[in-house]
C-alpha cells in the first residue's frame, strides 16, 4: 500500500510541473500549435478546464487573468499531501 502512495504522490508531482510549466511558457510561447505546448495543453486541460469552469461559476478572475493553474496546483498539493498522511 505503501508503494502506491508514493505512485500516486510522483503521479501528481509530475501534474503539477506540467501545469507550472504551461503556465510559464504560455507568456513566451503564444502559438498553440506548437508540439511541445500542443502536449502540455492535451495533458494539462483536463485538469484545468474543470477548475476554470468552477472558478467562472463562482465568478473568480475575469477574462485577463486565468487563475485555474493556480488554483490547481494548490489543490493537487492539498490532495498529494493527503495522499502522503493517509495512514492504514
Amino acid at each position: 500500500m505503501i508503494q502506491l502512495r508514493i505512485t500516486i504522490f510522483y503521479f501528481l508531482q509530475v501534474i503539477m510541473y506540467m501545469i507550472f510549466a504551461r503556465a510559464m511558457l504560455s507568456w513566451f510561447i503564444r502559438d498553440a500549435n506548437n508540439p511541445f505546448m500542443r502536449i502540455l495543453i492535451n495533458l494539462t486541460e483536463p485538469i484545468l478546464s474543470p477548475v476554470r469552469r468552477l472558478l467562472i461559476r463562482l465568478n473568480i478572475g475575469g477574462n485577463m487573468i486565468d487563475f485555474s493553474p493556480l488554483v490547481a496546483l494548490l489543490l493537487i498539493q492539498v490532495i498529494s499531501r493527503l495522499v502522503v498522511g493517509i495512514n492504514y
